[in-house]
């Protein structure tokens, strides 16, 4: 075996510690790949490139898989309408997926011995990553410092500042995780069951104040431009669209779930696109989509959401559910309009030709076109023959 070890690196807390550690108690030549999902700037990787710098590793790569994570993932998720618990999009859950198989790409390309990451004893992360590394680099040692050690994060910032690391440890209170789809916030309030995180918490502060009326564009399940305007590809439509709604503090929770581990727990979530695409792409879909159609993909969207959150993203499963849920998106086409405000959005309405609630076959509540009452009341007794013979052979009496 040689020394070389490969740590999914992201420049916080916890994967510093784990640069030093590996390095100067380990003796290991350490190999820093931090994978861009785009969540991150130029000038954010360049900062995160200079800390690393000062750690005494033998390299730092940036990988970015982006594009992938759109393709391979987010798309499905917005087709699917996944929102974990009704409420989280899967930020970091999707992200984490393609990070580790960018990772043990990576161990491959170099031909470590070994593969580092930063996750604790108490989360989804250490699942996540580690079933990708036992699938896709089974002879590779998997190296896990904190939580091998139970490390607290008082233990971690003590460590680095013997070492002499200088970085903002009041920030170091939250674990912060930023990708394409959404930015994750844990520490302090979100380990309590009754704290919601503080404003100064948030990667965003709210700074607009007016209202805005948008239109997003959707081409067969996809986002494809905003207010008129066709963007280069839907990433950066998607990051449009959070710039523009992210300073109204819009797509701020906390999610409380299940762990892969048994336990339960909370993470603060800031993802103002993901929820308003989701939103107003289900809203799309209830005007084109038949009842059934919205049924069977709802089935299945619950059960690839668990699936990817709980790190199975290699299942082959996952790929028939794909593209069960991609051939739905066929006529999910057209115009939905968007208001955003302070701290909230509201989906107005949309517009497209493929809308199964047009005029000419009836208006509800108020008239139809296609059939009569008398083809009603047929229909009615049709319908519930079997449900009215059940009450006559055990003699119940309905009530009113």
């Amino acid at each position: 075996m040689n020394k070389k070890v490969v740590l999914a690196y992201s420049g916080g807390l916890d994967t510093t510690y784990c640069a030093i550690y590996l390095s100067k108690e380990l003796g290991l030549e350490v190999h820093a790949v931090m994978v861009q999902t785009g969540g991150f700037s130029n000038e954010e990787l360049k900062q995160i490139e200079n800390r690393a710098a000062k750690l005494n590793i033998a390299s730092f790569s940036v990988v970015d898989v982006t594009t992938d994570f759109y393709q391979n993932c987010i798309r499905y998720l917005v087709y699917g309408n996944v929102l974990k618990n009704n409420t989280y999009p899967l930020s970091v859950s999707a992200e984490r997926m393609f990070q580790a198989i960018a990772v043990a790409e990576y161990v491959k390309k170099i031909g470590a011995s070994y593969v580092a990451h930063g996750s604790t004893g108490a989360g989804n992360d250490q699942v996540r990553f580690d079933l990708i590394f036992q699938s896709s680099i089974p002879d590779v040692k998997i190296l896990t410092p904190i939580r091998d050690m139970s490390l607290s994060r008082e233990q971690e910032i003590t460590f680095l500042k013997e070492n002499g690391v200088e970085m903002d440890f009041t920030k170091a209170q939250y674990s912060i995780n930023k990708g394409l789809w959404g930015t994750s916030v844990g520490g302090k309030e979100t380990l309590t069951s009754d704290q919601f995180l503080p404003e100064n918490a948030w990667p965003t502060q709210v700074t607009a104040s007016e209202s805005q009326d948008i239109t997003l564009h959707f081409e067969r399940g996809e986002l494809k431009g905003i207010n008129y305007t066709a963007e280069a590809n839907t990433i950066a439509a998607i990051q449009k669209l959070q710039a523009l709604a992210q300073p109204y503090g819009i797509g701020r929770d906390i999610h409380v779930g299940d762990t892969i581990i048994g336990i339960k727990g909370r993470v603060g979530f800031e993802a103002a696109a993901p929820l308003i695409i989701i939103k107003a792409h289900h809203l799309l879909e209830k005007h084109t989509l038949t009842k059934w159609q919205l049924y069977w993909k709802d089935q299945l969207s619950t059960w690839y959401g668990n699936w990817l959150h709980e790190g199975m993203m290699l299942e082959p499963a996952m790929r028939n559910m794909e593209k069960f849920m991609e051939d739905t998106q066929q006529n999910v086409t057209g115009a939905v309009h968007v208001t955003l405000m302070p701290y909230r959005f509201v989906v107005t309405g949309v517009k497209t030709e493929h809308d199964l609630m047009s005029s000419k076959f009836g208006s509800y509540g108020e008239k139809n076109n296609s059939w009569s009452g008398d083809d009603v009341k047929g229909f009615a007794k049709i319908f519930g023959n079997q449900v009215s013979i059940y009450h006559k052979v055990n003699n119940k009496e309905v009530s009113q």
